[in-house]
């Protein structure tokens, strides 16, 4: 993926993001994702709607920004018509991953609060962070959040696949390619429930590292939290 990545970087994540890359900072990866095909901008042939020619003036809600297709998985930024099936998929996973631990009352309470269509859209279009989601076809599998911190770093605030499609590499994509918008980040973190141990392991395996024991936002009504970062080196 991690030509993919670098072209994510220097696109996608530029178009309203551009303020974040260094002074001299330049498109790594372009040329060879654009002859991979890997990369689709606006007037790329295949993008538009069936018959509609290339180069085309498209609808800014079909556009949504630059895209990445790899092995059928695109990966875009979140449009406000994607709010209803982003928030049936942070459901479903919440109750999924959390009943168990809070049972179900108290993972609907959770998630109706931090996940209701008011809450999410009003998420959408910041300017100090990036709101992203992963599609098979119409279906939206997976989703990331991710803002910068005030010395810089990159904190991933969400991250979630719908559990039917868990350990076919989407989460690991959507990881890549949410820190993937914060190129000058040294480091990244992330707070992760103390006790879901599939999560930890995973970002483990992503290289992250355990730094200290919080609660969610530091607040004590939320679930206990892992702080965990990673360092992260420039592509």
């Amino acid at each position: 993926y991690e030509m993919v990545i670098r072209d994510w970087r220097s696109d996608v994540c530029s178009s309203d993001l551009d303020h974040r890359r260094q002074p001299g900072q330049g498109r790594a990866g372009q040329s060879e994702a654009d002859h991979a095909g890997l990369v689709r901008r606006p007037g790329d042939e295949g993008l538009g709607r069936q018959g509609q020619p290339a180069g085309a003036e498209r609808d800014p809600e079909e556009e949504a920004r630059y895209r990445v297709t790899q092995k059928d998985l695109i990966i875009r930024d979140a449009l406000a018509a994607d709010l209803p099936a982003v928030r049936s998929l942070l459901v479903e996973t919440w109750h999924d991953t959390y009943d168990g631990i809070y049972g179900w009352r108290r993972v609907a309470e959770i998630t109706n609060a931090w996940h209701s269509l008011d809450a999410l859209n009003a998420q959408l279009g910041r300017d100090s962070g990036v709101f992203l989601i992963a599609l098979l076809g119409e279906e939206v599998v997976g989703t990331a959040s991710a803002r910068r911190e005030p010395d810089r770093a990159a904190m991933l605030t969400r991250l979630y696949v719908t559990p039917t499609r868990q350990g076919e590499g989407i989460g690991r994509t959507l990881l890549q390619v949410a820190l993937a918008c914060f190129p000058d980040a040294p480091v990244a973190r992330l707070e992760v429930e103390s006790q879901n141990e599939l999560a930890i392991a995973f970002y483990e395996r992503m290289g992250f590292f355990l730094q200290r024991q919080a609660r969610f936002d530091g607040r004590e009504d939320t679930p206990n939290t892992l702080i965990m970062a990673k360092r992260l080196v420039m592509i």
